[in-house]
């Protein structure tokens, strides 16, 4: 039976903007399924995609961590294409289910260990072969950052420059939800992010940092000068690995100083942990208690205010000439909530994750096996961007 229709995993913020625009993109996909491991959120999801754009999607429960359950459940469905936004602890699981499958798989980021705080694209670029053996793509990392910036790079380098030696992906949510503290998405993966130790490529080396230990003042289109500061980020890998020429390449993201001094403070007392602790006779996982403590990210929408501005800075030569651009894109998070129930966050994720499932589908990204977006042509996703909700715009500096 010819596969048709698209599996959606995970049922959080980033997830109901996918799925919203996958409905409103239902010429292409023709059918649409939503599961996690709690149904009712799948259903709220469900309602809001209805009320949004008149169409009925169907709904499962699933466990992403059980490979065999998930085998299943795709059989049962028959997708065309998975797209994960769930967990990245359950990329693997998830990519195993569709190499059983013959599914194509797309996801938002790389796998992280959930017992370790570190993310990397070693085991899924370990799964390469048995995707392309397949005739099968796995798309990784289809969300903005890694996603639309590692397209904005490609579309630099094709239309820009001939060689790219220096990248600085600049992040900035200039949003206010009026809590005291808050993260923008998942909090364990956004506070382990952000608390590690920060780490940059340059000739050829990966060079560490301190957490937070260098910053730069950066002016933000639409937004203005604000303080950013060094992280690692997983688009560093892909990137300094498929840009030939590149000398160096750095990611930078905003911070208040509020944000900073309650992580600290979380930190310094235990509460960002991954280790069981001994908790009244029970054990517990600080992070995961802290996650409970705190606003759910999927609520901050209706009341975020203010813009993101992400985009990249590429300096390299054109015809001997040194030259260097910087390509962004902003969004409001008023406008995403009001189209999608969601800020700007989860908006700039979920979007290009559907156009990243959507050129999978339509074949107009076919290289096979377990691939990053920059090795694509970028055209046709640049061309999505501004049509889904996402315009781009390229200065040179």
């Amino acid at each position: 039976m010819q596969k048709k229709g698209i599996l959606i995993i995970g049922a959080g913020g980033v997830s109901t903007v996918a799925t919203i625009k996958c409905a409103k993109n239902i010429d292409t996909f023709k059918s649409i399924t939503l599961a996690s491991r709690t149904i009712s959120k799948c259903e709220n999801i469900q309602q809001i995609v209805k009320d949004k754009t008149g169409i009925d999607i169907d709904v499962a429960q699933i466990d992403a961590d059980d490979t065999k359950a998930l085998i299943e459940l795709i059989n049962k469905i028959n997708p065309k294409v998975v797209l994960n936004v769930a967990l990245p602890y359950q990329d693997l699981t998830i990519m195993d289910a569709c190499i059983a499958t013959n599914t194509h798989y797309v996801d938002t980021a790389n796998y992280e260990h959930p017992d370790i705080a570190k993310f990397e694209y070693k085991e899924q670029w370990a799964k390469d072969e048995d995707f392309k053996s397949r005739n099968l793509t796995a798309l990784l990392g289809s969300g903005f950052d890694p996603g639309v910036t590692g397209v904005f790079v490609k579309y630099i380098e094709q239309n820009y420059l001939d060689t790219i030696e220096y990248i600085d992906i600049m992040d900035c949510n200039a949003g206010d939800h009026g809590y005291p503290f808050a993260t923008n998405f998942n909090p364990e993966i956004n506070l382990r992010e952000v608390s590690a130790n920060g780490r940059y490529w340059e000739n050829g080396e990966w060079i560490e940092t301190k957490p937070l230990e260098i910053r730069v003042d950066h002016d933000y289109p639409e937004i203005g000068v604000k303080p950013s500061y060094l992280l690692y980020h997983e688009e560093l890998e892909s990137l300094s690995k498929n840009i030939k020429g590149l000398k160096r390449i750095r990611f930078f993201m905003t911070f208040g100083d509020s944000y900073i001094q309650h992580m600290n403070c979380l930190q310094n007392v235990g509460m960002l942990g991954i280790e069981p602790v001994e908790h009244q006779g029970q054990k517990i996982i600080p992070i995961e208690f802290l996650k409970t403590l705190l606003p759910d990210p999927a609520t901050l929408g209706s009341r975020t205010v203010g813009k993101t501005n992400i985009g990249c800075i590429c300096e390299g030569l054109k015809d001997g000439v040194r030259k260097k651009y910087y390509i962004y894109n902003v969004c409001d998070h008023q406008e995403c909530y009001s189209e999608t129930c969601s800020q700007a966050v989860s908006y700039t994720t979920g979007v290009p994750a559907m156009i990243g499932s959507k050129l999978i589908y339509q074949e107009k990204w076919n290289l096979k096996g377990a691939r990053n977006v920059e090795e694509f042509d970028s055209k046709p996703f640049m061309e999505e961007l501004n049509t889904q909700g996402l315009p781009w715009k390229v200065i040179e500096i």
